[in-house]
């Protein structure tokens, strides 16, 4: 549900950025075919008040969607599973510690050893499961470098850094 909110942002910030570059194109193609000059229309402060006030209302209709969508992100309802992910150089370690203390590393796998319907650079040799129906919570962080857990199709990436937690939620 967070990445259909995700992707109607997207599409409501893309009309109106459309519709403020097809506004602008086409006063500009106008002002280069009309020779007529209106001495009021260049001195008037009723113009002036208009293109003053038109952006802050513009940004109005962006800002509070994109408000209401970072307060969605950040919301943490009462997780029933947390996973915490640990980055390191090359790999990935998981523990699931609310149940029992599972821990696995997680590898990708090399061109040789992959299925044809597998996917270069992104399969590894040990997957994460995660219930559906279920609020988790992801506890982020990295052993030596900087890294990024990511999972696009559920909206969520967090930033690994060494020696901070960052943790984020998810329901699949």
């Amino acid at each position: 549900s967070l990445m259909e909110q995700l992707t109607f942002f997207h599409d409501h910030t893309v009309m109106i950025l459309s519709m403020i570059t097809i506004m602008v194109a086409y006063i500009m193609m106008t002002l280069t075919k009309n020779k007529y000059i209106n001495r009021y229309l260049l001195e008037g402060q009723t113009i002036e008040l208009i293109w003053t006030v038109m952006p802050a209302i513009t940004l109005i209709f962006i800002a509070l969607p994109s408000l209401r969508l970072l307060y969605m992100i950040d919301e943490i309802n009462n997780p029933s599973i947390t996973l915490k992910v640990i980055g390191h150089q090359w790999y990935w370690s998981y523990e699931y510690s609310d149940f029992s203390n599972t821990e696995f590393d997680s590898y990708m796998k090399p061109v040789n050893e992959m299925n044809k319907n597998e996917i270069r650079l992104l399969d590894v040799d040990n997957r994460t499961v995660i219930p559906m129906n279920t609020q988790a919570r992801v506890v982020v962080t990295a052993a030596d470098v900087l890294h990024s857990w990511a999972v696009p199709a559920l909206g969520i990436k967090i930033d690994a850094v060494p020696g901070r937690l960052n943790q984020g939620t998810m329901n699949i």
